[in-house]
């Protein structure tokens, strides 16, 4: 896998029939070690180790139903009621962090309505603070506390 524009971090990882996998700490299995997943691995470590995110708040490949059809959000962080605080979505190295890719994270945030949006390809990320009653979006320069 590339190296990434994120901490390094001791991982385990394992080949299976010939197929390469990463322990995913927060499934607590091994899953299919594909370039997003390489990436959505490092975002989590970052969450956890850099960020303090509690491990219990943070799940991982999570679904959600948008216009009958069923989605999955790569990471949402809960804040300590139970509301998403913040929602991450993960590209392979090689693909550009276009508006497409904007457009798919607010889809999935128009159900989540998290305060806080990520959207990250390992290589560059942006982090965004949405304002769901007035629409706004603005940038920010890091990824948000956890309160």
């Amino acid at each position: 896998m590339v190296p990434l524009n994120l901490p390094t971090f001791d991982h385990k990882t394992k080949q299976v029939e010939g197929k390469p996998y990463i322990f995913d700490l927060l499934r607590r299995k091994y899953v299919r070690l594909s370039p997003e997943e390489w990436v959505r691995q490092h975002i989590v470590n970052l969450l956890l180790t850099h960020y303090a995110y509690p491990k219990a708040l943070i799940r991982s490949e999570g679904g959600l139903m948008f216009n009958q059809t069923q989605k999955r959000t790569d990471v949402v962080v809960f804040d300590r009621q139970g509301q998403p605080f913040l929602i991450v979505e993960c590209k392979a190295p090689q693909i550009p962090l276009t508006q497409a890719v904007f457009d798919q994270i607010s889809r999935y945030n128009h159900v989540h309505r998290a305060p806080y949006i990520v959207i990250s390809n390992g290589l560059t990320h942006y982090c965004c603070c949405v304002n769901h009653e007035t629409a706004e979006v603005s940038f920010m320069d890091d990824f948000p506390a956890f309160i």
